[in-house]
């Protein structure tokens, strides 16, 4: 009997690694799918907390690829050994601090470690040629399959035809002639093999959700690394740079105003983390200082939640102070006029 193969897609929750693990599974692999976690993907993120994104569907877009396939997904945590690749990428950022070559070639690295690990016969990946001026162009996508340790068991069925044959079409294990070869940036031919799978409702029609592609999000990331004397991060202040309005009036502290109801709850918890400012005499935003602030700091913090708050345009405004320990005392302050707010304090 002829051995079935069984073959890893790496599932980023896009349209891209949906297709390619169809193509394959429809010549009878058996495929898994593999999604690895860093912390920067905005699935399952902000949009499931501001009221502005309310509409778009609250769903973790690899777990629902793989409902779509009927595959089983596992969900590896890499936020640790993710980290020196944010750090120190071999290859460079790409246009903020996307370390978009490294990152394939870790995230391969680690499937190829898998399917050793799990008798699995090769690796799938949604790449197309020509689709991201970093990770894949035609002379970047060879160091990927090197450089990851792959080699000829990494398939891209996208565009599989625009490149040598890997050993899963040389052994016949895949029909070549059943893949494909898209290149470019167009998003059109993926669209028109997902109608002809029956693939209506698709996540990120144009990929990725990373925010280190964010110009943005890579700012503010870049102001935390500056303001620790090191590139440091751990998982919570990742996910804080995602939430609310980042302000530095000063080098050894910040502020972070909440923007609308979802986002004061969210920071609600971290109320025991970090000292808080909200105010009372009217409503408005829960507001988080990071790092070692003054009594002068405090005050200056509290005339910026207060300026955010209903009573902006009040003589004063009461703020509520509180330490992460259970200590507690109010301000009474001048909202601080827009026109006052240095540019250069908003991250």
């Amino acid at each position: 009997m002829t051995k079935q193969r069984k073959a890893i897609a790496l599932i980023s929750g896009g349209l891209d690694s949906l297709l390619a693990a169809k193509v394959v599974q429809e010549q009878g692999v058996l495929v898994e799918g593999i999604n690895f976690f860093t912390g920067f993907c905005v699935e399952g993120h902000t949009h499931a907390i501001r009221k502005r994104d309310r509409a778009r569907p609250k769903r973790n877009n690899a777990l629902w690829v793989a409902e779509q396939l009927g595959i089983r997904l596992h969900i590896v945590d890499i936020v640790e050994e993710y980290k020196e690749v944010v750090f120190n990428p071999r290859h460079g950022y790409g246009a903020n601090l996307n370390p978009c070559l490294d990152c394939k070639i870790f995230m391969v690295k680690k499937a190829h470690e898998w399917i050793r690990e799990h008798d699995f016969d090769f690796i799938i990946t949604g790449e197309v040629v020509g689709q991201r001026p970093k990770s894949q162009r035609k002379d970047t996508m060879p160091v990927v399959a090197r450089e990851s340790g792959a080699d000829d068991l990494l398939l891209r069925p996208l565009c599989a035809r625009n490149l040598p044959p890997t050993r899963p079409e040389r052994e016949g294990w895949v029909d070549r002639e059943a893949l494909y070869d898209f290149s470019g940036r167009s998003r059109k031919p993926q669209m028109a093999l997902a109608a002809r799978f029956g693939f209506e409702d698709y996540a990120q029609p144009a990929g990725g959700c990373c925010f280190l592609t964010d110009a943005q999000y890579s700012a503010k990331l870049t102001d935390l690394w500056q303001a620790r004397g090191e590139k440091r991060y751990e998982l919570d202040d990742i996910m804080l740079l995602k939430v609310g309005r980042h302000l530095r009036p000063a080098p050894h502290f910040k502020v972070i105003i909440a923007r609308e109801e979802g986002e004061v709850n969210y920071l609600k918890g971290y109320r025991g983390q970090y000292v808080n400012l909200a105010p009372v005499s009217h409503s408005g935003p829960l507001a988080l200082i990071d790092g070692a602030a003054s009594d002068a700091d405090l005050r200056l913090a509290a005339r910026l939640v207060a300026r955010y708050s209903k009573g902006r345009a009040a003589p004063e405004v009461e703020v509520e102070v509180r330490q992460p320990g259970g200590g507690v005392h109010t301000l009474k302050v001048s909202p601080m006029p827009p026109g006052e707010i240095p540019a250069e304090w908003m991250l």
